[in-house]
């Protein structure tokens, strides 16, 4: 068989996944950088939701609300092309990990909360009970056991992030749904390229679905012991 989807050749095909490999590497490294930044953010988000300080709370609350509340289009939109304004320029890269960042640390903000506030109150009772500073209680009792039930959530999430980098097109960064839109544009060939774009995001996220599957279980385990 010559042909493949609306007469592109499988040497079209093969042609193209050079230029689909370079944007998908673009692709995942923005969900590394991406998740590097967000979810430590999603954690400070988490304890400055529950500070006793009035002023971080609201802070905290006002920044996870916005990223949680605007579509992540419309911050990398917001970031890209609204900062220049402020005299603020950034690259599409830096835009982009900007603005995921700031959507994956409100979302991981009120994952990794949910986490925290599964720890038994008994335990926070003992805490006090035992002389325990609050650092020393986040950082031995309530960080190990709250992170521990976030995890296969924050996974999860992960692949959202993945997928979501197909936003940053908009921007012109050159990651895999860019590459296909340029490959689309020179041979008119947009579905079958863009069929071959979705493989890339299955091969990824299928066997991490499979991967979340695994930990929820290990971990479904692990709580009733």
């Amino acid at each position: 068989m010559n042909t493949l989807m609306m007469g592109a050749t499988w040497r079209d095909v093969l042609s193209w996944i050079p230029e689909l490999l370079s944007g998908f590497v673009v692709s995942i490294e923005l969900t590394l950088v991406t998740l590097l930044c967000g979810i430590p953010l999603g954690l400070i988000g988490a304890l400055g939701v529950q500070a006793r300080n009035r002023m971080l709370r609201r802070i905290t609350l006002i920044l996870v609300e916005v990223g949680r509340g605007a579509p992540a289009l419309v911050l990398l939109q917001f970031i890209y092309f609204g900062l220049p304004s402020a005299g603020l320029s950034l690259g599409s890269f830096a835009a982009s990990a900007f603005a995921l960042s700031w959507s994956t640390g409100a979302y991981t903000s009120e994952i990794i909360r949910a986490g925290l506030d599964s720890v038994p109150s008994g335990q926070r009772d003992a805490l006090s009970a035992l002389g325990l500073s609050t650092i020393d209680g986040l950082r031995y009792v309530i960080l190990p056991q709250g992170l521990r039930v976030a995890v296969p959530p924050l996974l999860g999430f992960a692949i959202l992030v993945f997928q979501g980098t197909s936003l940053c097109f908009t921007v012109a960064l050159p990651e895999l749904i860019s590459r296909a839109y340029e490959i689309g544009a020179d041979t008119f060939f947009y579905f079958p390229v863009l069929a071959l774009a979705g493989l890339f995001y299955v091969a990824v996220c299928l066997p991490a679905s499979f991967l979340v599957s695994y930990v929820e279980h290990r971990s479904g385990q692990y709580s009733r012991r």
